[in-house]
């Protein structure tokens, strides 16, 4: 998706050991006219899937999903949450992610009233890296009986295995901007 790469190559910020800092548009402030293009792109990619949910994590996929729901009939967004709170249900769904950004690990919950054997589930988020979050979605989803429609993703670090891991696994992944090589002295080089 050129919006998107032009974006990251006008805004993003290489920072040591393989970060690609978009805060400006993606992590901490959100460029609302890319996020509707983004949506537009990812209905594009998986129209016609009988798609009734999206799935993302807690905070940055989640703006991008509901962006992208409302190409899918304003389809429920669920999101796995990070955090254990009182109004969180006892009857979850759990998973374990690392995060490489974060460099720790951390549990995903969802209530299971909001996912189950009848959903055809779009996973979409915004980075992917190794591929942990998305393997946690991807478990959380089969707890729950439910259809793996595919994954879409804003932006994959095609440098990390991530991205080849799933393409291995026939998983149905689309990236809207795939970076094959970043450094802070030559930039960002993207895939064809």
């Amino acid at each position: 998706m050129e919006l998107l790469k032009e974006k990251i190559r006008k805004e993003g910020h290489v920072k040591g050991q393989g970060i690609l800092k978009v805060d400006s548009f993606l992590n901490h402030q959100l460029d609302v006219a890319l996020f509707e293009e983004m949506g537009k792109a990812f209905a594009k990619r998986f129209a016609g899937q009988g798609i009734n949910k999206i799935l993302t994590i807690e905070t940055s996929g989640i703006a991008i999903a509901t962006s992208t729901a409302r190409y899918f009939d304003y389809c429920p967004v669920v999101f796995g949450k990070k955090y254990v709170s009182l109004n969180l249900d006892s009857d979850i769904y759990s998973s374990d992610v690392y995060s490489y950004t974060k460099q720790q690990s951390y549990k995903i919950m969802v209530s299971k009233q909001y996912l189950n054997e009848n959903d055809r589930v779009l996973i979409i988020d915004d980075f992917l890296a190794n591929g942990k979050a998305v393997e946690a979605l991807m478990d959380v989803i089969k707890q729950a009986g439910a259809t793996l429609v595919g994954v879409g993703i804003a932006i994959e670090k095609g440098f990390q295995n991530g991205g080849a891991l799933l393409r291995e696994e026939g998983i149905a992944l689309e990236s809207l901007a795939i970076v094959d090589e970043m450094s802070e002295e030559n930039g960002i080089v993207f895939r064809d």
